[in-house]
């Protein structure tokens, strides 16, 4: 084929044909014309040329020229794109450094090789900006709902038509076993758009609790105009989920609003959901109280929050465990996600058990390190003292409340306490010298004795590496695992380090060994202030 020969007009009537039906400018498909025309004229003058192509937007007529840059005569390389000064004479009147000289070159004639690999140069533009123009469309759109079509299924995944491009709904994303058939509406919720060379950009989901959200917003007026907030929600998708809801107007019940007339407006978000049975809990500021509604409708004794540890104990009564932990943990499960807490339930019955035993324990444990007998031992369970630490730096008044002791046996108690815990002290630091702890370690402020040598023993021995421990390695964190939370224990997390802390110590040491500069820090905190402050403007 020579492009001499072809019908200029009908290379203009492709070009819009093909952006009409890709919904791209006409222009891009132009440009890939040209890039595939070059590379056909590449194939026949030479790959080193630079052949450019130029089609007139009107009349459609394409123009072949080859450029040449007028280059130094030491840096000439590339004899066919290139000359210099001296050769550029020829062509131009006082040449310089540079410049470039252009000149018409003949159309190439196309054979079936350089048809095709045209062809193939034009699709893949065209695929790219048709790839563009989908990710800028729907850039801004994650995060909402979409209805579409299903054109197919791949391994269990669906390609979704959401008229402008194609989504894929993958298996892992659908609600149980969820099957579709070519031209089935599917409504999801757009979970990521990222813009990829290859396969789909707009990811979608079933599953995700944001989905739950999003048709609860649609359904209740009050949540669309923000009378209603939705605060939380956790999922077992397709079976059951947990929605927790304020009102800001004292007026306005939020659950009876989230369930509307007669159950209308959460039955549509069920239908939606293949049947999920939806829990519609009032959020509280108040964690316990909070958590007490979250287990509904299990009811709940008694509610021992540790803030520090994130954990919280759930005393229920015996005939009520099973429902509060729901079939296969269900129940607890969701409830777990739903205040982000780690919830342990038990008995009244073993709850009793449990303070019984650690009544027992602590008794036990005064009795043998302040030489106690177990009456006098008990009588410092029963006000409140768990350990030596609080019996030794407690201020004296509050041992003077004890029945029977006067000045001299609360100095006595304290003085015993802290030579127990001095001694105790001592050996840590001796164990933890035999283990390798360097004395940067062991001097450093914040770590007890009893941590070096846990330290030590997980093979953290200098300064150098506690700064280069993660938070969660020091104070113990959760993981997901399968959609399972797995407790990572920390080393420092018995001694009741927070991850907070962790953080701090572990910077602290990186500053001191000059690995971190505490102007930077102080200047990234200022401008993570700014940005919230103008997140909260906005």
């Amino acid at each position: 084929m020579a492009i001499t020969s072809a019908n200029q007009l009908e290379l203009l009537q492709t070009a819009e044909a093909v952006a009409r039906e890709k919904m791209i400018d006409p222009g891009l498909v132009i440009e890939a014309m040209e890039e595939s025309l070059a590379r056909a004229a590449k194939s026949r003058y030479g790959a080193e040329m630079d052949i450019r192509v130029s089609i007139d937007r009107k009349t459609g007529r394409a123009t072949f020229t080859r450029v040449r840059t007028v280059v130094a005569d030491e840096e000439l390389e590339n004899y066919q794109a290139e000359m210099t000064v001296e050769q550029a004479r020829q062509y131009m009147a006082n040449p310089e450094v540079g410049q470039t000289y252009v000149e018409e070159v003949p159309p190439v004639e196309m054979g079936r090789i350089a048809a095709q690999s045209a062809k193939q140069v034009i699709l893949q533009k065209v695929r790219e900006a048709e790839r563009d123009r989908q990710y800028e469309e729907f850039k801004d759109r994650a995060g909402t709902i979409i209805n579409g079509l299903v054109k197919r299924e791949e391994y269990g995944n669906v390609i979704v038509d959401v008229g402008a491009g194609e989504a894929i709904l993958r298996r892992n994303e659908k609600i149980g076993r969820e099957s579709y058939r070519p031209n089935d509406r599917v409504r999801c919720y757009i979970k990521d758009v990222r813009r990829e060379p290859r396969g789909p950009q707009i990811f979608l989901s079933r599953t995700a609790p944001e989905f739950m959200a999003e048709l609860f917003k649609m359904e209740v007026p009050e949540i669309y105009d923000g009378i209603i907030e939705i605060k939380a929600v956790a999922r077992d998708p397709g079976s059951r989920a947990k929605i927790a809801v304020v009102s800001y107007d004292g007026s306005i019940d939020p659950v009876g609003a989230c369930v509307g007339m007669r159950g209308s407006r959460v039955q549509a978000v069920v239908n939606e959901l293949q049947g999920e049975k939806i829990d519609i809990i009032p959020w509280n500021e108040d964690q316990p109280t909070f958590l007490v509604n979250a287990l509904q409708p299990a009811e709940v004794s008694k509610v021992v929050l540790d803030e520090e540890a994130g954990k919280i104990e759930v005393v229920v009564p015996e005939e009520q465990l099973s429902l509060a932990i729901g079939r296969r943990g269900q129940n607890v499960r969701l409830a777990s996600q739903l205040t982000n807490l780690d919830i342990d339930i038990m008995t009244e019955e073993e709850e009793s058990a449990r303070r019984q035993k650690e009544f027992e324990a602590r008794t036990k444990l005064f009795m043998e390190t302040l030489d106690l007998d177990e009456f006098f031992a008990q009588l410092l369970v029963s006000e409140g003292f768990t350990n030596l630490e609080e019996v030794a730096y407690v201020e004296l008044d509050e041992l003077l409340v004890i029945d029977g002791v006067d000045e001299g046996t609360a100095e006595e108690l304290q003085a015993r306490a802290r030579d127990y815990l001095e001694a105790q002290a001592k050996a840590a630091l001796d164990a933890a010298r035999e283990l390798g702890a360097e004395e940067s370690l062991i001097q450093f402020e914040g770590l007890t004795p009893q941590m070096v040598e846990a330290l030590a023993k997980d093979d953290v021995k200098s300064l150098e590496d506690f700064a280069t421990c993660a938070d969660w390695e020091l104070a113990g964190g959760w993981t997901s695992d399968g959609g399972e939370r797995v407790k990572d224990d920390g080393i420092l997390e018995p001694f009741g380090v927070s991850l907070e802390e962790a953080q701090d110590m572990v910077m602290t040491a990186r500053i001191m060994l000059g690995w971190v500069d505490p102007a930077e820090l102080e200047a990234e905190a200022a401008e993570d202030e700014d940005a919230g402050e103008e997140e909260s403007e906005a």
